[in-house]
């Protein structure tokens, strides 16, 4: 019997992408310390999905390293 193929690799869903973007203003928006937390997580996840390129992963972990605390406090919230 031959083994499977690997499965395709799913897409970044748009609900994450527009999750990160609406906190990251928010953010700027206002300066709240939640936003910002919440947008460096959206981030995170994006920059470790597999299907976004080296470039897109870069400006992700940048963005990330801005916005979370200068102690370099990580919380990250529980994903659904």
């Amino acid at each position: 019997m031959k083994p499977l193929p690997p499965p395709p690799s799913s897409p970044v869903p748009a609900s994450l992408w527009a999750g990160a973007l609406s906190q990251l203003l928010s953010y700027g928006e206002t300066g709240c310390p939640h936003s910002a937390r919440r947008a460096a997580d959206l981030l995170a996840r994006l920059a470790e999905c597999p299907d976004v390129d080296r470039d897109v992963r870069d400006l992700c972990e940048r963005a990330c390293a801005r916005l979370e605390p200068a102690g370099g406090e990580v919380r990250h919230v529980p994903r659904a």
